[in-house]
């Protein structure tokens, strides 16, 4: 019989897997065969990173763990918890393992956890007092600190296909205990397709807007008309690692390279109406300001670095704006992609001529047998030498001197740059007559 509040609980919460079997999606990570699905079954488990958008499974994922392992689940919400609350939660864990209880520690939102926040775990990660379960919608390279990360594994849950999706309406629909089965309910086929297209892959959305619809109806089959009076509005089409949330952002950093403005904006501001983060935008902000703005204008990266300071100073309704502000200017900033090339140019021929050796005269001599060997020997201090520059230097390696990799651009500070490359080619061209 259906407890009081499992009766009151939204569908999404009453069709919450308790088997890896219910379980929706995810298939790469838990079909058959998959390592981490077998590591359940064989009630083992390790600490890990469960990241993905919402709605992917992530919390429901991690009380599987808790089910097959035999833990017992201790919950920390990093919105509400703070390092007092992780302190209580490890001396609940301590006193499990006394008596040989095997304690999980699920952490949502484990990105919002500050540094000092997130290294309070680290001691009781590192000895297996818990095995630490973190949810995050973050990417967790850029929100956790590396020495968290280096003691877990990272498992990425992706949008659920509309076949899962499907799936779980119809289940929803014919399941007599935990759903709608006993209403009797159907539902028409361009209905259940906008469901799936609604729910951007997100099955916690999916559920909550197939109950509205269900109890919008007054017949036993639910149409479109129902959906489109439960949800009021389409749902603005956004997802973290789906096609949709790639053709924005790529819109966005097309724009900006375009040096078109309005466009830049627009493309923010339908990332920002999806419920994506001005953060990731202020990420492809800085990314942008070296690849295509570079020295052409310096400015840019800083200004960039400033609103994502802003953002975090005061929060996401001036913060946004600041974003904003940098975008626009990083549209109309002078455009040179010269030091991504560089770059990109200077990394291929490393991995060719990685056995190169250092040249003598550039290399570290910090003890007296170094400078025996000839260590630093002919090193010319580039401030001892007029212009400060000591004309006819090589610092590359004998086979690859004279590799130009570098080459400004004639638009905004570049050209600047570019006439002080020339100038510095012409004393080394100075140098080389002399000493033919």
């Amino acid at each position: 019989m259906t407890n009081v509040n499992q009766a009151f609980a939204p569908l999404a919460a009453r069709m919450r897997p308790t088997t890896i079997e219910e379980y929706s999606g995810q298939s790469h990570l838990l079909g058959p065969d998959k390592p981490l699905r077998k590591m359940l079954e064989a009630g083992h488990c390790h600490s890990m990173i469960l990241w993905g958008p919402p709605g992917t499974g992530k919390t429901t994922l991690a009380e599987l763990i808790a089910h097959y392992t035999q833990a017992t689940v201790l919950r920390i919400s990093a919105v509400t918890s703070g390092v007092k609350d992780i302190r209580a939660a490890m001396d609940t864990a301590q006193e499990n393992a006394r008596y040989n209880q095997r304690t999980l520690l699920f952490v949502d939102e484990v990105h919002r956890f500050n540094k000092s926040q997130q290294d309070a775990f680290l001691p009781f990660v590192e000895s297996g007092v818990v095995t630490f379960i973190g949810a995050t919608t973050e990417n967790p390279s850029f929100e956790l600190n590396n020495a968290l990360l280096s003691r877990v594994r990272v498992y990425v849950l992706k949008p659920l296909e509309n076949g899962a999706l499907g799936d779980l309406v119809e289940r929803a629909l014919v399941d007599t205990d935990k759903g709608l089965g006993e209403r009797k309910l159907h539902i028409a086929d361009n209905a259940k397709q906008a469901l799936i297209d609604l729910s951007s892959g997100d099955a916690r959305r999916l559920l909550t807007y197939l109950e509205l619809s269900a109890d919008f109806t007054d017949s036993d089959a639910i149409a479109i008309g129902d959906i489109e009076q439960a949800v009021g509005q389409k749902v603005a089409s956004y997802d973290n690692k789906g096609d949709t949330f790639y053709d924005l952002i790529s819109a966005f950093h097309k724009s900006v390279r375009g040096s078109d403005p309005d466009a830049a904006l627009y493309w923010y501001a339908r990332i920002l109406e999806g419920g994506g983060d001005a953060l990731y935008v202020g990420r492809r902000l800085l990314a942008i300001a070296s690849e295509d703005i570079g020295n052409a204008d310096p400015r840019a990266m800083q200004l960039c670095i400033n609103a994502w300071d802003t953002f975090h100073r005061v929060g996401p309704a001036e913060g946004e704006r600041a974003i904003a502000q940098a975008a626009v200017y990083c549209a109309l900033a002078a455009k040179s992609n010269a030091v991504y090339m560089a770059f990109s140019a200077a990394k291929a021929l490393a991995r060719k001529t990685s056995d190169a050796p250092v040249p003598i005269h550039l290399r570290n001599a910090p003890t007296s047998l170094m400078k025996e060997l000839g260590h630093g020997d002919g090193y010319r201090y580039a401030h001892n030498e007029p212009n400060a520059f000591a004309a006819g230097e090589t610092y590359l390696p004998d086979e690859i001197t004279g590799s130009r990799f570098y080459e400004p651009s004639e638009r905004g500070l570049e050209k600047a740059l570019k006439a002080k490359r020339d100038f510095l080619d012409g004393l080394n061209a100075q140098s080389s007559n002399k000493r033919q």
